[in-house]
């Protein structure tokens, strides 16, 4: 199983137009690829109160469907993004590759 891992940094003043727009139409977009099994967002505990950072986990099968999504989605989902908050965020992003899962 493959994570891809998007953390953004989102400006206080966006922050809860932001999750709701994550919540309610990116996320959803994201899923409708086809390339995911799930995703799940988490927020990261910090004391900076200027701004709120989340992570949010897409989890795909394999590298064929990752490789798929970056090849055919990705920069339509990134550009509608930027577009909704632009100069708002701050993102980057991690690939994981699951080898363990103690259940």
């Amino acid at each position: 199983m493959i994570i891809y891992n998007v953390t953004v940094s989102i400006d206080i003043d966006f922050e809860i137009r932001w999750l709701d727009w994550m919540k309610k139409t990116h996320i959803p977009d994201v899923m409708k690829t086809g390339k995911f099994l799930d995703c799940k967002i988490s927020r990261v505990l910090s004391n900076n109160e200027d701004e709120y950072t989340y992570a949010i986990a897409y989890t795909c099968k394999n590298m064929n469907d990752y490789n798929n999504y970056q090849r055919n989605f990705a920069n339509t989902l990134k550009k509608q993004h930027k577009k909704k908050f632009p100069g708002k965020f701050v993102a980057f992003r991690t690939l994981l590759e699951v080898v363990y899962i103690h259940e």
